[in-house]
């Protein structure tokens, strides 16, 4: 699978909630202002942390190709959250094996909104 195939599927996931099927490498790991995740850490987090995670829509902005990496520009919306995102995704071997968040929560987050720690 191209790095362009793996970002449609990346959302495709994060709006039906097929989790366990993240197009994922035994080594990917995931950054983002929260820490940086392995594989193992992240799926514990995503599963913690469902009901955030569901029900999202996503408004794409920006989405650049080259090579085995991508950068998307992304609106996250749900219910009454919004959070601008961009994302590098780097593909290995037909996988996603990083990606890099950066996003900013302005103000307190809320406590529906606040991740669980799965450990």
């Amino acid at each position: 699978m191209d790095i362009a195939d793996l970002v449609d599927r990346w959302f495709k996931i994060w709006t039906n909630g097929d989790f366990e099927n993240l197009p994922l490498a035994e080594s990917f790991q995931h950054t983002s202002p929260y820490g940086t995740f392995q594989k193992k850490e992240y799926i514990q987090l995503i599963e913690a942390n469902r009901d955030k995670f569901l029900g999202n829509s996503f408004e794409f902005h920006d989405r650049i190709i080259t090579g085995d990496k991508a950068c998307v520009r992304y609106t996250v919306n749900k219910d009454d959250f919004t959070m601008e995102v961009t994302e590098w995704h780097y593909a290995k071997e037909g996988l996603l094996d990083k990606i890099i968040a950066y996003y900013n929560i302005e103000g307190e987050i809320s406590e529906s909104r606040k991740l669980s720690d799965p450990t």
